[in-house]
């Protein structure tokens, strides 16, 4: 999965690249603790500063705006997800190699369901270019596992056309997002174990079976 040509630089005054990295990420939990209790527009820099335990100067060398710290945390979503999914092959086109995905896609959403949820639930406070940006890198999760059913569909194991593939991707992206929306109700009922394995099921029951 390769990185978007279109990713956002946010200004830092800070030269040292596993610095800017480290206290980004101090932010980011921050903010993430702040957004889920406050809401994005209640929550303020000076909040997230004493948070992720440093001072508001402090802050203010690695972003601009509280709009920089949201767009930071949603790539960082993107981020993670494309190096889970990046650890291992997806070449070889096998129904097994697809269950390891969604497998690995589903953890890391489990992993994160409140920065998931926030993003969801802030991202239009997002300017034009960032939000694109945030949208095209969800299509570049889709296109992931469209390429994944792809792979299944020239071995012959599929039988998909190109508009049910990209239907099915969406299907799998959207399905492992419930989860995040839904765990205060569903973690009742299930862990993220058994919501896998049923998810995973009822796609491939569907299009395996598929004349």
């Amino acid at each position: 999965m390769t990185e978007s040509k279109e990713k956002l630089q946010v200004e830092t005054t800070v030269k040292d690249a596993q610095l800017i990295e480290f206290r980004r990420q101090q932010i980011i939990n921050a903010a993430i603790v702040l957004f889920k209790e406050k809401g994005f527009h209640r929550a303020t820099t000076r909040e997230i500063a004493k948070v992720a335990g440093f001072s508001i100067g402090t802050l203010y060398e690695y972003v601009r705006t509280k709009e920089d710290v949201l767009y930071l945390l949603c790539d960082s979503i993107y981020h993670e997800v494309r190096q889970r999914l990046d650890s291992f092959p997806q070449h070889s086109g096998t129904v097994d190699e697809l269950k390891e995905a969604i497998k690995q896609y589903f953890f890391v959403i489990d992993s994160m369901s409140d920065a998931f949820t926030i993003m969801y639930q802030e991202s239009k406070s997002l300017s034009t270019e960032a939000l694109h940006y945030v949208l095209n890198k969800e299509l570049e999760m889709v296109a992931l596992f469209e390429k994944l059913l792809k792979n299944c569909t020239e071995l012959g194991i599929l039988k998909l056309s190109e508009q049910e593939l990209f239907l099915a991707a969406n299907h799998i992206v959207i399905q492992g997002q419930s989860w995040a929306f839904r765990r205060w109700a569903l973690h009742k009922h299930c862990t993220i174990d058994e919501f896998i394995a049923y998810q995973t099921n009822t796609l491939l029951n569907g299009i395996l079976r598929k004349e």
